[in-house]
């Protein structure tokens, strides 16, 4: 991670070059119609998912610049990383930490995401370089309901079993401990003790000498203190 700037998180892959341009869509499903005696009105709806674009460089060099977690590599762990996360064909995070030049923390984007697709290109002027163009569309976790029907002489009854509340725990009032298990992420775990995912600064700064220096970057079997709210 460095010191100031972006740090772009595709999941656990690091862009060694952050993208110079960040596009983030958010959609909505509102829809204007016209009343007889009231004119023109706008229906409010739901939101649609949102639609984030950038384009990255790739290096197949070593550059002052360029940021990478185990050493540099060359842009084919970086392709297949991308397939990966493009045939996997389950979602990931999409991570961008931003830092001001002294390097403050400023606010983050953690959004759950799928790959639906990319572009390479290969420009003679970059030499071997190459630019990868990255569409991704935000993912929202749904489920099924379940309904039980129950015959007699008399008539059919249904009953509707609703789908399991998924609202987080109220903030601890004391500090406590919390053991990592397989997919989970700071952001997922504060959103579970203290109501709000972008809290997971507070999990990490209480964290560090366990987490290290990346909070994407959690394993199985870490014990983490959760401070009191």
């Amino acid at each position: 991670m460095t010191n100031s700037g972006y740090d772009f998180y595709l999941g656990k892959c690091l862009l060694p070059v952050p993208p110079s341009k960040l596009s983030i869509k958010i959609n909505n499903a509102n829809k204007t119609v016209t009343l007889i005696n009231e004119g023109e009105v706008n229906v409010l709806k739901k939101a649609e998912l949102s639609d984030i674009e950038f384009e990255c460089a790739i290096p197949q060099v070593r550059y002052p610049y360029a940021v990478y977690k185990s050493g540099f590599r060359g842009a084919d762990f970086f392709l297949d990383c991308f397939e990966e996360l493009k045939a996997g064909r389950q979602p990931f995070q999409f991570i961008v930490c931003r830092r001001d030049p002294a390097g403050k923390s400023l606010f983050d984007t953690n959004i759950k995401v799928s790959m639906e697709d990319y572009k390479i290109t290969e420009d003679a002027k970059d030499g071997f370089d190459l630019t990868v163009k990255v569409k991704l569309k935000q993912w929202r976790d749904y489920g099924t309901k379940t309904v039980n029907i129950t015959f007699n002489m008399e008539r059919p009854k249904a009953s509707v079993e609703p789908r399991r509340e998924t609202t987080a725990s109220p903030a601890p009032a004391a500090a406590q401990t919390y053991t990592v298990v397989k997919g989970d992420c700071l952001w997922n775990i504060a959103k579970k003790f203290y109501g709000n995912g972008s809290r997971y600064t507070v999990i990490y700064n209480a964290n560090r000498n366990v987490v290290g220096g990346n909070p994407n970057l959690i394993y199985p079997g870490q014990v983490l203190t959760i401070p009191a709210a």
